[in-house]
């Protein structure tokens, strides 16, 4: 073996690795086939809620976007359409890392089964910006559209809209 076959082999090593570690973050939710009842989906759901913003609050963009389908398209009422995985994670990155942090707000989380397909997830948001007070914190609702495919959950689609300073 050359020293070249040897990087090589060590990048498609490090890059299947990467691959796997991205396709398998989000699993430690039960798939939608094992889900048998509303507790159990609300469970699932509100579970990668939390990840997803948990990845989003840390700008972790590789767990960010392991959420996200790679054809999602994400409809937002100021910022406009944004089409595609690597788009919506490039926009996450200029936008919010460092920025602006995502908190849902209590009890407004609605999830509903979709048959075949996965859940609906409903709610509104505040946003914050710890270190940018002049900006202000904001509110929002957002749909969000969960598949389950090929062992693992991921947003298809977004509506963030409505957004307001809180108590509007």
């Amino acid at each position: 073996m050359t020293l070249r076959s040897g990087v090589s082999i060590a990048l498609l090593l490090m890059f299947s690795s990467a691959l796997f570690t991205v396709g398998s973050l989000a699993q430690s939710v039960a798939p939608f086939d094992k889900i048998q009842n509303q507790e159990e989906l609300n469970k699932a759901i509100t579970a990668l809620d939390a990840a997803l913003f948990d990845a989003y609050n840390k700008c972790d963009l590789v767990k960010f976007a392991s959420f996200i389908d790679e054809n999602v398209e994400f409809y937002h009422d100021q910022g406009g359409v944004t089409l595609g995985r690597e788009a919506l994670t490039e926009s996450v990155k200029k936008n919010i890392c460092g920025t602006t942090t995502r908190e849902l707000v209590p009890g407004s989380l609605q999830i509903y089964y979709m048959k075949g397909y996965g859940a609906i997830e409903m709610g509104v948001h505040r946003f914050h910006h710890p270190g940018h007070p002049e900006i202000g914190d904001g509110e929002g609702r957002f749909v969000h559209l969960w598949q389950y495919k090929d062992g693992a959950w991921r947003v298809t689609r977004v509506l963030s809209y409505d957004h307001h300073a809180p108590g509007k």
